[in-house]
């Protein structure tokens, strides 16, 4: 996890964990494009069936996270003392 923010640099992640990763970030996008080369180095990694459900993980985990946002929910420490890096984010990023 330390080396989330710089996983395409990093030895830590195989090829398919990097494609997975590249896949959320296109996701999590506003708007969420993804382009076809990417789709193709997945459809290499993952079956179809396993591609349905990562999509369906990056979904529900942007769904909750802008749901939360809209309400402004916070953390309730439940994983407190857990490494979970924060996202990196522009000094004025306009966040509540």
């Amino acid at each position: 996890m330390h080396d989330i923010h710089r996983f395409e640099e990093s030895a830590a992640y195989s090829s398919a964990e990097k494609a997975a990763l590249r896949y959320a970030v296109a996701l999590s996008r506003t708007p969420a494009n993804v382009d076809q080369l990417l789709f193709d180095e997945l459809k290499r990694h993952f079956s179809e069936k396993q591609l349905v459900e990562l999509t369906s993980a990056i979904a529900w985990e942007n769904y909750r996270a802008r749901f939360n946002r809209g309400f402004d929910i916070g953390p309730d420490g439940f994983s407190e003392g857990a490494f979970c890096p924060m996202p990196e984010r522009p000094a004025n990023s306009g966040h509540r």
